[in-house]
């Protein structure tokens, strides 16, 4: 049966009908370019997604890659060691919007009228619609032992993540804003070295299991630090477009999820 929002999410701790509420969650992340909500996740819904993640963990497609900041092709006319070229790393398993079961509380959230509305008005977009093609709205990313997620700007303006489970160490969220400015390529080129030399004291996002956050990543260079121990990292992305009708492009998707559909 599926569930209400109400039995999903703690809408008493988090009133996302609420003007003063919606006000308050759209300044913070105006501000600091990240609003993160915890425990926004009722206990059972963690457990139950906790669940279906590990019964569909087998269905996951895993990358592993190196990459620049900009996840864009290398530039010929910078040197290998330049921050516009230098290499990262990334690793994690995927499982796609198909592969989530239908009964998941991650479809009705992510479908749920008030949720798409809280959205909106704290991101200042009038509509949000899910992708067109069938593996890119919901994704559930594993990371174990070992794997992180590089530096990288983001290509979107705003990233909704949810996390599910906590590894046991390490999988910190860290962030510098503002790096990325296109108006000035070369301070950013030079802001980005420091970051990716450990030079700049980064931010570092708690995300405790249950936490919803939402991110502009654009202009800021973030990562995901290594996870340690025997659990595994379980983190919810939920992928809305300003544009009725678009997919993620064929490329992007075999690079992502090793197939189109």
């Amino acid at each position: 049966m599926k569930k209400s929002l109400g039995n999903i999410a703690d809408l008493t701790r988090h009133p996302l009908r609420d003007d003063q509420f919606r006000t308050v969650c759209k300044r913070t992340i105006d501000e600091t370019g990240a609003l993160v909500l915890p425990q926004f996740l009722n206990p059972d819904t963690i457990a139950s997604i906790q669940a279906q993640g590990e019964r569909c963990r087998h269905l996951a497609y895993y990358t592993g890659n190196t990459h620049n900041i900009y996840l864009a092709p290398q530039d010929p006319q910078y040197p290998q060691d330049h921050p516009r070229n230098r290499q990262v790393s990334s690793s994690k398993g995927c499982i796609t919007t198909d592969q989530i079961p239908s009964e998941s509380e991650l479809h009705a959230l992510y479908n749920a009228s008030q949720f798409r509305e809280f959205l909106c008005a704290v991101l200042g977009e009038t509509n949000l619609y899910p992708y067109a093609d069938p593996l890119s709205s919901i994704n559930l990313h594993y990371a174990s032992d070992g794997q992180e997620l590089g530096w990288h700007f983001d290509n979107s303006s705003f990233a909704i993540t949810l996390m599910v489970q906590a590894p046991e160490r390490g999988g910190a969220f860290e962030y510098v804003s503002d790096v990325r400015d296109p108006a000035n390529m070369e301070e950013t080129h030079a802001q980005a070295q420091q970051v990716l030399n450990g030079d700049v004291p980064a931010n570092a996002l708690s995300m405790d299991e249950g936490t919803l956050v939402l991110f502009r990543g654009r202009d800021a260079l973030h990562r995901v630090t290594p996870v340690q121990g025997q659990r595994t990292r379980m983190l919810v992305v939920l992928a809305y477009n300003t544009k009725p009708d678009v997919a993620l492009s064929e490329s992007a998707r075999m690079t992502f999820y090793g197939r189109l559909d």
